[in-house]
């Protein structure tokens, strides 16, 4: 029987690459929640239309985008490790 090989696992991300990786992930969430509700948002004021935004995009971003984000760098850092 062989033993299953060493998984590698990444060192967490620096500041700045989980800076990019928010920036990913919230940029194009907030764009859409603003194309689709944008007209309904335009009716609140701006404190309880941010609150309104937060509530939907944190959740998506964190639980939703975030993890496939994680996963696709760790994917990008062990490829590059094989190479080396």
């Amino acid at each position: 029987m062989t033993a299953p090989a060493a998984t590698h696992r990444p060192a967490p991300p620096t500041k700045h690459q989980l800076a990019l990786m928010i920036w990913i992930a919230v940029f194009p969430t907030l764009t859409v929640i603003n194309l689709v509700f944008g007209q309904w948002l335009d009716l609140l004021h701006p404190v309880l239309r941010t609150f309104v935004l937060a509530t939907i995009a944190v959740p998506i971003v964190i639980y939703g985008i975030m993890p496939h984000l994680h996963r696709l760098r760790g994917r990008l850092l062990a490829r590059g490790h094989q190479k080396a």
